[in-house]
């Protein structure tokens, strides 16, 4: 059974676009106009995909980007299809006419194919991994397991709202210092570019020795004006390298570690990786995964090289039998209120739950310290902002105030 992309046209004479299942075009054309749609144009994709392989749709064909939003609105859709008692490969049919992302339409149809073979969804899920995190994957696994799929799957949309609202909240705190910074760099590079240098020509002619602060600000603009094209290159270089750098193994592990110990930024990075900690390993035992299988999984999301290679000497401690807290204290990686928390979840038999809470916790902890911070970086900007200007007025009076009481 092929794949067709077309464009219809639906009886109020709207035009429509999609995708759609048969064996050949004349099947194609035959299902749509049984929907009451009328090709316009159909054309044949290779959505459908062997065993193994990458879906087409990940490797370029279609450019669309598939968000968190996007993700979390067909998981729930899924949940309430097979809650209502919906068959999983009629509600993954019926997805694919309510998704508006291409690319996770098609990335749909593909995974229906495959659970239409016998695959379990999970598996099928594991094509596509630049789409469905290994948590994604190993709780659809675990709700297959344990028959609670759509409870899972609810689960996994709650999980996937809740990491994109922080984001969206954290971008949205950080848009209006980075746009002043920016604002504030353009105007110093307007100013010491072609202000400065039409003052320069006032102060030349008089032929006077120039106070230091006149000078640095002269020889700096003009700095700027002849090796502009250095400074650049310059910028793009040192990115260059530094990217080259942590993508080496050796390179990773140094700045992870760099990251955790910076001043104010630090102990915020660390409350994330401890937020992505507590929620994982408490969710995947909510869906009833083993403590060791659950750690894998936490081990895939932290985006630390530095603490998943702590989380070996975790796992080897929980599989010889120790208390989880004891290899997790260890580690000297993790907060001491999580320790606590798993401490205290383990003595009274509900240490999912007491992850939950930490994670919870964690989640306000950051927004609040990503506002304070925000709150700090405004007037920092407007000080920085203020100082050049001043010291800017000052290498232009000093001068004037020279030539006024030589005169």
């Amino acid at each position: 059974m092929g794949v067709f992309e077309y464009e219809a046209m639906a009886k109020s004479g709207k035009n429509v676009r999609g995708v759609i299942d048969a064996d050949t075009a004349a099947a194609a054309r035959r299902k749509l106009r049984e929907q009451d749609l009328y090709p316009t144009k159909l054309s044949q994709s290779n959505a459908k995909t062997t065993a193994g392989a990458h879906a087409p749709e990940e490797r370029g064909t279609l450019t669309a980007r598939v968000s968190q939003r996007d993700l979390s609105l067909m998981t729930r859709q899924l949940a309430v299809l097979l809650q209502a008692g919906m068959p999983l490969v009629e509600s993954l049919g019926a997805l694919m006419d309510q998704t508006a992302n291409p690319r996770l339409r098609k990335v749909i149809f593909a995974v229906r194919d495959k659970v239409n073979e016998g695959v379990t969804l999970g598996d099928a899920l594991s094509a596509h991994k630049r789409i469905f995190s290994e948590l994604y994957i190993n709780m659809v696994r675990a709700g297959e397991q344990s028959g609670a799929l759509e409870s899972v799957l609810f689960r996994i949309a709650d999980i996937t709202e809740r990491g994109d609202r922080l984001k969206r909240k954290v971008t949205s705190m950080l848009a209006y210092p980075i746009l002043m910074a920016l604002v504030g760099l353009s105007i110093v590079t307007f100013m010491m570019t072609f202000v400065v240098p039409k003052i320069v020509k006032i102060f030349t002619t008089q032929k006077r020795e120039l106070p230091f602060i006149t000078t640095f600000m002269i020889n700096t603009s003009q700095f700027i004006r002849d090796w502009w094209f250095l400074i650049v290159g310059g910028i793009i270089g040192l990115f260059v390298l530094w990217r080259f750098w942590v993508s080496r193994p050796e390179g990773r592990m140094r700045w992870d570690k760099i990251k955790m110990r910076l001043p104010l930024f630090g102990p915020l990075y660390v409350k994330m990786i401890s937020t992505r900690f507590a929620r994982t390993l408490g969710t995947m035992l909510q869906s009833g995964l083993t403590m060791m299988t659950a750690l894998d999984v936490v081990k895939s999301v932290l985006q630390n090289k530095v603490v998943e290679a702590s989380m070996d000497d975790v796992k080897s401690g929980v599989r010889r039998g120790r208390d989880l807290t004891i290899p997790l204290r260890e580690t000297g990686y993790f907060p001491p209120m999580l320790i606590h928390m798993v401490e205290l979840g383990q003595r009274s038999g509900e240490i999912e739950n007491m992850l939950i809470k930490v994670a919870d916790t964690y989640d306000e902890d950051i927004e609040m310290t990503v506002d304070g911070i925000v709150s700090l970086l405004e007037p920092l900007m407007i000080l920085v902002m203020g100082v050049f200007v001043g010291l800017l007025v000052l290498s232009i009076l000093l001068p004037i105030f020279d030539i006024s009481s030589g005169m």
